[in-house]
């Protein structure tokens, strides 16, 4: 059996004596034997508290760990139209009553990336006028998940126009560098919305293709399309809604799901227009690259906690029981006292 104690045991020891002390010398001093059966029920309460603070358990018990020998790079859109809001999910991040944002749709995907490869290296390249590596490979999915909160696209004055294309060549380089790694497989996700709004053609990732073993590319918004608010320095989308010049009216983000078809068409990989009624479909990473460990993982513990936590509550409702019947006498002889003076 082995103990993980909720304090340090040099605090927690002398808690427990000194409990038990006072304890057992009521019982001892008890003069009769009601008195004793109930700080009998008090000793072994106070006994299995020190247990429960002690949380025993059985060591090396049976447990099974997955890991996958898997780098998953994100290529994520930071543009503005990322905050269109058009992202249908109820339970989205967005204020009650309002439409989510693409943005909040992002983030409970790229949990779900996180969740479907465990173990796994990730790297973040944002791109809005330009692509920049905002996290290395790293095993820190929370660092991952940091990133992603704090991240804002530039401020709304400052925008020129971005390329979806822009992140080629950065995502080129990650994955160039990832495979000199041996055993890895290199699994590839861009997420946008398609919306090119810089002037020319966007660059190919066919660059990126030959390193790619897998990933997907996931879309965001509507053809009916969303609203934007403004970002303004310092404070991210705090303004009023981004105007279309040409009417007055707020200005709509639409998804573009032909430019998001080409670019996984040169990725080597499948396309999916995200919903927020809908799961992700990612694909699972290739076999040789994914570890189950044994049964017997060493460090594995089962908690017998829960079994001393039943112990205690059947010994607390004894003492409230008690209490309780203590309580009632109380009350009865106090009514039966005033009876007998307003009868004088």
């Amino acid at each position: 059996m082995s103990f993980l104690p909720v304090l340090h045991p040099l605090l927690l020891v002398p808690l427990t004596l000194t409990g038990l002390g006072v304890a057992v010398w009521a019982l001892i001093t008890a003069r009769t034997g009601s008195t004793r059966l109930i700080w009998v029920v008090r000793v072994l309460l106070v006994a299995a508290c020190a247990l429960l603070a002690f949380r025993p358990g059985i060591p090396d018990g049976t447990s099974k760990s997955v890991a996958t020998n898997v780098d998953v790079i994100i290529a994520l859109d930071n543009t503005t139209s990322m905050l269109a809001e058009d992202w249908t999910d109820p339970e989205a991040d967005g204020v009650d009553g309002e439409q989510g944002r693409r943005i909040d749709g992002v983030r409970a995907d790229v949990r779900a990336l996180i969740e479907a490869y465990p173990g796994a290296r990730f790297a973040l390249i944002a791109f809005d006028n330009s692509a920049q590596v905002r996290l290395p490979l790293t095993t820190d999915t929370s660092a991952l998940m940091s990133s992603l909160e704090v991240m804002a696209p530039p401020p709304t004055d400052n925008s020129s126009g971005s390329s979806i294309g822009v992140a080629a060549d950065a995502l080129a380089g990650t994955l160039e560098n990832a495979a000199s790694a041996d055993g890895r497989a290199r699994l590839v996700f861009y997420l946008g919305d398609g919306e090119q709004t810089a002037s020319g053609e966007p660059q190919s990732f066919d660059a990126s293709a030959p390193y790619v073993d897998g990933g997907g590319v996931l879309g965001y918004g509507t053809t009916e399309g969303g609203r934007m608010k403004r970002v303004e320095a310092g404070i991210g989308a705090a303004g009023g809604y981004i105007e279309d010049p040409s009417t007055g009216e707020p200005a709509l983000s639409t998804v573009d799901e032909a430019a998001l078809e080409g670019i996984a068409g040169e990725l080597g990989v499948g396309f999916q227009l995200r919903t927020g009624d809908t799961q992700a479909a990612l694909p699972e990473a290739p076999a040789e690259t994914t570890t189950v460990a044994g049964d017997e993982t060493p460090g594995a513990r089962e908690e017998l906690s829960w079994i001393v936590a039943l112990v205690v509550a059947a010994l607390l409702a004894v003492e409230i029981g008690v209490a309780t019947a203590r309580v009632g006498r109380t009350l009865r002889a106090t009514r039966s006292q005033t009876a007998r003076k307003e009868a004088r």
